[in-house]
């Protein structure tokens, strides 16, 4: 079912241009159900994805000269058009805003006929006051009566897996390479031993000191550290740290009160955590020996777990763009969205991350925030990254980055208002900071960065055990422990990079796409989930991503 938003207002703040816009009802999820005047084919040039908007989107690349028939009337393109890129069906005067999914995402720098190339040349991004208007359309959620099953690792502490690692976590840069040294030795071969474990990875990262103990940057590397620990996916750690760092690995597992839970059956005994500083243990060469006579103990009590059937409601999906372009808000996002939908309504939990790439698009996730302290929560986090940028003389519109320009996004606002699809059409729930144990079931959104590394490991940490990412231009990412579905939004990309691709999201653009591919979607994470292989885990991506975000000086 279609969530609309009901009118509102939007005001640019530049005195210039002092003008206030007012729209129609604007959807909370596709802007794919605005799409008209086409059969859904292949052979259609352009989308249309709102009444309202004044621009039309390149669904194939389109040469200059043609006459296009829109809404009964022609137009005649002036230039080349770009596939995924945006052309001008109005006349659009200096100061007016751009229009796209029924939502401002620029303003005109200059006048722009119909038919003109629409993009950074002739658009800038201005400034916009949203109509933050909170808990006002909260959507009731319908739960399935039937929620499937996934084959999945129970552990003793109640939580659901989907995957069964071993990892060696680094406390600081410094003993970064020791952890390194000690996975690099557990070969192919000896692992083949313990045929029900996924591997043994090492999380290593280039922080952990030269900040304040128990400051902000040190709660955040700890509490990301802890989350991994203690995730699902891992089955048993041990620690691995220098000895002098802030980050001191008795002050993580003291902290969080870290145990071996994973490896045992529900009600067996605890077993301590391990912990191995390279100055105590005389050294790297006598640190790496340890580590190594202590990792087959773990290896065979990971090698004893079986997967069993869970409910899809115990599933926390992380939802990701990287290397987004002109389809990825009308193809990848919304068909994630909708696969979110189902997560939900099966009782299951969807993060929805990368607040800057939230920004601009936010009031129509607080309109449906189940609660003004939970709409609040988002707005903070807005209110906090707009001071982040200004603090080193940023805007927040230097992302959508090279790349995401290329492929047709021209500001943050157009940006966000696709990404945002990725939320399905629920209520939001609650709102985490980076790294935070997510406990609330249904949609939820965590601060991340716009970095997809530094994103990804934030769910992650927060217990993300199957995660989803939409890729125009053809990021080839992937993470371990938790498995990454990759949804490429055009089939171009994913027919040249195949062997990095999960889903083709350009079957959405097809009658009926959005369905069909948000049901594969859907029906991917529960296979996934259970143990098939993502294609980046074939080609065993994964175990250099793992990029804790540090937002603080370092001194």
């Amino acid at each position: 079912m279609l969530t609309e938003i009901r009118l509102f207002e939007k005001k640019r703040k530049n005195a210039a241009f002092s003008r206030s816009y007012r729209f129609l009802s604007v959807p909370a999820i596709s802007a794919l159900s605005f799409i008209r005047g086409f059969d859904m084919s292949d052979t259609r040039q352009f989308v249309s994805l709102h009444p309202e908007d004044n621009v039309l989107v390149a669904v194939i690349a389109i040469q200059g000269g043609q006459e296009l028939e829109h809404d009964g009337s022609g137009i005649r393109l002036q230039e080349d058009i770009p596939a995924g890129h945006k052309f001008a069906c109005k006349r659009i005067a200096p100061g007016d805003a751009i229009l796209k999914f029924g939502q401002i995402i620029g303003f005109a720098s200059k006048e722009i006929e119909p038919g003109q190339w629409v993009h950074v040349h002739n658009v800038t991004r201005g400034d916009i006051d949203l109509d933050h208007q909170i808990a006002q359309d909260i959507p009731e959620t319908v739960y399935d009566e039937t929620i499937p099953n996934f084959q999945g690792y129970r552990r003793a502490n109640g939580k659901a897996g989907t995957r069964n690692y071993i990892a060696v976590i680094s406390t600081v840069n410094c003993s970064a390479t020791s952890a390194r040294m000690v996975v690099n030795q557990i070969t192919p071969d000896i692992l083949a031993r313990y045929p029900h474990v996924d591997g043994v990875i090492a999380l290593t990262h280039e922080a952990g000191c030269a900040f304040e103990f128990q400051g902000s940057d040190h709660e955040q590397l700890n509490r990301t550290l802890a989350g991994y620990a203690n995730h699902p996916n891992v089955c048993g750690y041990l620690v691995l740290g220098l000895g002098c760092e802030t980050a001191q690995g008795s002050y993580l597992i003291e902290s969080h009160n870290l145990v071996q839970l994973n490896a045992g059956k529900a009600g067996e005994a605890e077993t301590p955590s391990l912990l191995f500083n390279i100055q105590d243990q005389g050294g790297v060469a006598k640190t790496v020996k340890r580590a190594l006579e202590v990792i087959p103990d773990l290896l065979q009590q990971a090698n004893q777990c079986r997967r069993e059937p869970i409910p899809i409601s115990e599933l926390i999906v992380a939802t990701e763009c990287g290397g987004s372009d002109g389809y990825s808000g009308i193809t990848a996002n919304p068909a994630i969205g909708y696969a979110s939908d189902r997560i939900v309504r099966s009782r299951g939990t969807v993060i929805l991350s990368e607040v800057p790439e939230i920004y601009g698009g936010e009031h129509l996730l607080t309109r449906r925030a189940v609660s003004v302290e939970v709409g609040e929560k988002l707005l903070e986090r807005i209110r906090w990254w707009e001071d982040y940028a200004q603090k080193f003389n940023q805007q927040i519109d230097n992302n959508p980055s090279v790349g995401n320009k290329r492929g047709g996004l021209t500001t943050i606002y157009e940006k966000s208002l696709g990404a945002i699809s990725k939320a399905g059409t629920t209520a939001l729930c609650d709102v985490y900071t980076y790294a935070e144990p997510v406990t609330q079931k249904g949609l939820v959104v965590m601060d991340t960065p716009g970095y997809d590394p530094a994103s990804v490991t934030g769910m992650i940490a927060g217990g993300a055990t199957v995660s989803l990412f939409s890729t125009g231009r053809g990021s080839c990412y992937g993470s371990k422990p938790t498995p990454t579905i990759k949804i490429c939004s055009n089939t171009a990309t994913f027919e040249r990079l195949q062997d990095d691709m999960d889903v083709n999201a350009g079957e959405v653009l097809r009658q009926g796409g959005l369905k069909k591919t948000g049901e594969e979607i859907f029906q991917m994470i529960i296979d996934v989930a259970s143990g098939k292989q993502t294609k980046s885990e074939q080609q065993d991506i994964g175990d250099e991503e793992f990029c804790p975000w540090s937002p603080g000086p370092i001194f």
